[in-house]
């Protein structure tokens, strides 16, 4: 596993902190989790033969239509780089470009169901087995993992 932190000699911590104090169970849990999920995306756009962009886009365009300058900015390409993922993306009927609702100059880029359902079908089977592992939850552990998760996410929004 990859470290979030550098290593200091024994008995130093970053930050002037204890020594260990980052080397908890739960802070070492976490970490492995931050980093196991850096490997989803890369490992899923692998599985269903599309470039990192490419998945992107399809994750984005799952919370509805954008236009092709949207897109663009979203994934941090220029405007001929979105075109081009969205013409690998049209060839394989994973997404299509239709007419905008209102001003029929401009296109928007919508998923299609064949789109949708390559991605779940690699996803499907994480998200049973977090649902699997949620269910085993009660009310009381449930809460005090979302608040661990809550704290957590906010801690990470301060350096993004």
């Amino acid at each position: 596993m990859s470290h979030l932190s550098p290593r200091k000699p024994e008995g130093e911590s970053p930050a002037g902190l204890p020594a260990g104090s980052l080397e908890t169970s739960t802070l070492l849990a976490l970490r492995e989790l931050i980093h196991t999920g850096s490997l989803v995306a890369p490992a899923i756009a692998r599985r269903a033969s599309l470039s990192r962009s490419e998945l992107r886009a399809l994750e984005l365009l799952f919370d509805g239509p954008l236009g092709p300058v949207d897109l663009a900015r979203e994934l941090g390409v220029t405007s001929a780089a979105s075109s081009g993922i969205v013409d690998r993306l049209v060839a394989r009927e994973h997404v299509v470009r239709r007419p905008h609702d209102t001003d029929r100059r401009r296109t928007v880029v919508t998923i299609t169901d064949t789109g949708r359902s390559d991605v779940m079908g690699h996803l499907t089977p994480m998200f049973l087995a977090l649902h699997e592992l949620d269910a085993d939850l009660d009310d009381e552990e449930r809460a005090t993992v979302e608040r661990y998760l809550r704290g957590a996410i906010e801690a990470l929004r301060r350096l993004v």
